[in-house]
Formats: C-alpha cells, structure tokens, sequence
C-alpha cells in the first residue's frame, strides 16, 4: 500500500470543499465572501470531505474549483489522489498529467502519478517518477517511503530497509507509517523478530484519522500473521 500524496504538504487547509456548488446558486455568493474567501473555505472543505473518506464530494468539489481556476496545478493533483482513492486510475493519471503539464516541479504529482503507476503493476515506470520527485525535492518522505514499497515489491529488500530507515532520520513524521512498511520488509525477508517489534511501533505511532484507521487493521492484520506462526 502506497502512500499517497494530496499532495498533503498541498493538500493542506490552504489548498484544499465540502458539498458540490454551481456557479448559479452557491451558498458561498449568499454569504457575499470574496473569490478568495470562497476559494479558501472551499479547499478546507474539502480537506474535511477527505479526511473522512468522502472522496465522492471532494470530486466534486475540486471540480468547482477547476472550472474557475483551470491553470491550478494543485487542483489537479489533489482532484486526481481523489480519483486514485476511487481506484478511477485512468481519470486520476490524467489529472496528474494536466498538474505536471501546468507545474513541471510538481513533486508531490510526480509521487501520486508514480503510485498510480505501481497499482498497475508498472513498478520501473513508478520508481521513475519517485526518483524526479525527491530530485525536485529531497525532503519528500512519502516519495521515500513510496519508492521504498516499490522496491520491496520488486524483492529488492536491502534497497527498501535503506529508504525506511532514511525517512526516520530526515524527519518525525510518517513514523507510524515507516516502522509498519519496514516491519512487512523484515517479515517478507524472515527477520520475524524485527519486524514483529516494527509493527507495535507503528500501531503506537498510527494516529487516529479515518486513514491511520484503517491502515492500522492492515498492520495488525500483519502482525497476527506473524504471532499465529510463532505460536504454530
């Protein structure tokens, strides 16, 4: 499971609506906000819609936003995580196409084009583009984790620990999500012990969002694995 990006350094209460308005009747004119002040609380609402899973609404509501601004790269982007969240993979590679198209430097696209590329199998054509977005931008630890689940799908184990364990010296955040990908890298490679103690790691790093929720089954899931074939 890769991490995606929306591109959450982007995809933020700056940049990011909650239920789909036309030009016609939108309760943000009622209000008399300005474009700007709409603009802003519709990409909160957005956020919102996201965090708990609403991708549906999100959608639609970054659509709005494009019909305004159709030059926002970011829009793009986020729209296209949304599409990708969906499993509409053809929809949501060709908004991150349109995002690089506006913003060649985009690395947060190249890291959510690059995830689509793994869900289809396509794994160089995804360590590819991980690789132009932490040139663009070294400091991007989903592209670093990402990159480090693909090459843990290709059995290339040393190369995937190497990514993990960079992420948790470049920074503190994804914690949670580092220990549990690092932990199912020394499970797939029969270190038991480690990965056993990377697995309660995460789940004590995991935070409590509609994601880390159900990210968190999938780490149990992997360490009940790993008990009931110790206690066997």
């Amino acid at each position: 499971m890769n991490i995606d990006d929306v591109p959450k350094h982007n995809l933020t209460k700056q940049n990011i609506i909650f239920e789909a308005v036309s030009h016609g009747d939108s309760p943000y004119r009622e209000r008399r906000l300005t474009p700007e002040e709409r603009d802003r609380k519709q990409r909160s609402d957005v956020m919102e819609a996201a965090d708990r899973g609403d991708y549906k609404t999100a959608i639609a509501l970054l659509s709005d936003l494009l019909h305004r601004h159709p030059n926002s790269a970011i829009d793009y982007n986020n729209r296209g995580l949304m599409y990708f969240q969906c499993d509409r993979t053809e929809e949501a590679l060709a908004d991150y196409n349109k995002a690089l198209e506006l913003d060649p430097r985009l690395d947060g696209a190249y890291n959510n084009r690059a995830n689509c590329y793994a869900a289809r199998g396509c794994l160089a054509e995804a360590i590819a583009d991980y690789q132009i977005a932490l040139d663009f931008n070294p400091g991007n630890l989903r592209a670093w984790i990402n990159q480090g689940i693909t090459y843990r799908d290709m059995g290339l184990y040393d190369l995937a620990s190497e990514n993990f364990d960079l992420v948790l010296v470049l920074g503190k955040r994804l914690k949670g999500r580092v220990y549990a990908e690092r932990g199912r890298t020394y499970h797939l490679r029969g270190d038991w012990n480690l990965a056993i103690a990377d697995y309660n790691r995460a789940l004590e790093q995991l935070s409590n969002s509609f994601s880390s929720r159900r990210y968190k089954k999938q780490v149990r899931r992997w360490l009940g694995e790993l008990q009931t074939c110790t206690i066997a």
